[in-house]
């Protein structure tokens, strides 16, 4: 039924790639409106033609689009969007996937996230769900995260969205291969060279 927004979605968002389990629920929930994963997960996904945050200068004057630096923190932001597939707003500001080429093919794309300030978060777990019910676990009203995401990890069960642990302690926690935010810095430091800021 909702195919053809689902693969608009893949092309949009996420290169074409197929889109995982659990974000394709989360989508067809929000767009038959059942806010049920909205209340416990705080995600709202893009919509059609939504540009992406790390592509987006309409917040920026003409003189500080003119200005040298400004310009090479927009053209490594370009950059990192190649590998920053974002889809929703919520957390600290969006979230997504870290999907970069030098990541290991046979392992689960890692969930990550990105505040307003442009600082890159890593989450846990094995998919974008996992993820967010980590940090969400830290917003409710049990003060023991491990039982918060416990507790979260049976309601989102319940609603047919089960993660592949009920138990914080157990949510993969692998490291980045490339780390986003060094990259981030690695590529500003070569837009700033080509301006001539170096």
């Amino acid at each position: 039924m909702h195919d053809e927004r689902l693969a608009e979605f893949s092309r949009e968002r996420l290169d074409g790639r197929p889109i995982p389990d659990d974000l394709r629920v989360l989508l067809v929930a929000q767009w038959e409106g059942r806010t049920e994963f909205t209340r416990l997960l705080d995600l709202e996904f893009f919509e059609a033609g939504e540009v992406h945050p790390l592509l987006d200068t309409s917040y920026l004057s003409e003189k500080e689009l003119a200005d040298p630096e400004m310009q090479a923190v927009n053209a490594a932001a370009a950059e990192m969007a190649k590998y920053v597939k974002l889809v929703a707003k919520g957390g600290k500001g969006w979230l997504g996937y870290w999907l970069h080429p030098d990541e290991p093919a046979d392992r689960a794309w890692h969930p990550i996230e990105l505040d307003t300030e442009f600082t890159f978060w890593g989450l846990a777990g094995l998919a974008l769900t996992e993820g967010v019910a980590a940090e969400r676990a830290h917003y409710r009203d049990e003060p023991d995260e491990r039982i918060a995401f416990t507790q979260l990890a049976a309601e989102l069960a319940g609603l047919g969205l089960p993660l592949s642990t009920q138990d914080y302690d157990t949510l993969d926690d692998t490291g980045y291969t490339v780390d986003p935010e060094e990259l981030m810095e690695e590529l500003t430091e070569a837009e700033r060279e080509k301006h001539g800021l170096s």
